[in-house]
């Protein structure tokens, strides 16, 4: 692929060596491919997003070398453009779990050959109130884990970090009440968890759930009804293959659509793509193949 004009926003908090380390593995497969390249870096949070809608409209294709912070960071400031250049994904992060759904190498190096001579992918994007999701939105113990989690555990233990804080968390964690409108029909009831998904991936771990699938216009929505270590455990481990016809009785609630409203007695926060910053009830929509990305040709 070439283009004419193009975009490279990357993360400079990953640590100095390891940046540097990436960009002289990403670079010289990238600039081939460009007339004109800006290269940016982020300073803080919030300057991804601005970036993107800075420079967004006037670019054929966006790079983000990054986490899936800085990944959310660009599809919020790309999804409200008129014109969206394509984006890709060069996993520089502790999970990059997005990047797993579309098959991308983790290796920088790796990652780039891929995109630059891969397919371009249209993508749903989720809508949650003004603002955009790639991978997930959730709340309960997906939250309370993030919130939980140890910087110094995360820095040293990377992705088992994660697993930690959820072992901590679903101990304590008490069952609330929800009201879920989805599709002109209802659930309510009371669950330590509610995830809305578009990506197959959290926190690296592949989800047990076969119907997902990024393109097809539709949530795949889990509600966990019970705070159960072993059911934890059995869906961490993917020991069984949740559908559309799980059971209830299995404390896990399995449905999909393409809108839906989730309301709490009191609000809650919620974790999108890994972030925090907003809280229920929240009014969630699929942006049916509102993003083109870029991903490998298949079984590269």
């Amino acid at each position: 692929m070439r283009w004419k004009k193009g975009m490279l926003i990357y993360n400079e908090s990953a640590g100095n060596s390891k940046v540097e380390k990436a960009l002289e593995d990403c670079l010289p497969i990238l600039t081939p491919h460009l007339d004109e390249f800006l290269i940016l870096q982020t300073k803080e949070k919030g300057d991804a997003r601005q970036f993107c809608l800075d420079y967004g409209n006037d670019m054929d294709v966006v790079f983000v070398l990054g986490g899936d912070g800085t990944v959310h960071e660009c599809v919020n400031g790309l999804s409200p453009l008129e014109r969206r250049p394509i984006l890709g994904i060069l996993p520089g992060g502790t999970c990059n779990d997005f990047s797993r759904t579309l098959e991308i190498p983790q290796n920088i190096r790796r990652a780039a050959e891929a995109l630059v001579h891969g397919n371009v992918r249209m993508i749903d994007v989720g809508k949650a109130d003004d603002n955009y999701l790639l991978n997930f939105w959730g709340i309960g113990l997906i939250s309370d884990t993030s919130n939980n989690i140890d910087e110094q555990e995360k820095n040293k233990f990377g992705k088992i970090g994660y697993f930690l804080s959820a072992i901590r968390t679903i101990g304590e964690k008490e069952p609330f009440s929800f009201r879920l409108e989805y599709d002109e029909k209802c659930v309510e009831g009371k669950a330590i968890m509610i995830l809305v998904l578009n990506g197959s991936y959290i926190g690296t771990n592949s989800l047990p759930f076969p119907l997902v699938n990024p393109d097809d216009g539709l949530f795949d929505i889990v509600i966990v009804k019970e705070s159960s270590l072993s059911v934890f455990k059995e869906i961490l481990a993917m020991k069984q293959s949740l559908s559309e016809n799980t059971s209830s009785d299995s404390g896990v609630m399995y449905i999909q659509a393409s809108k839906l409203k989730v309301k709490t007695k009191i609000p809650f926060d919620v974790d999108m793509d890994g972030e925090i910053y907003k809280q229920t009830p929240t009014d969630i929509e699929v942006l049916k193949h509102h993003l083109a990305l870029l991903a490998p040709n298949s079984r590269d």
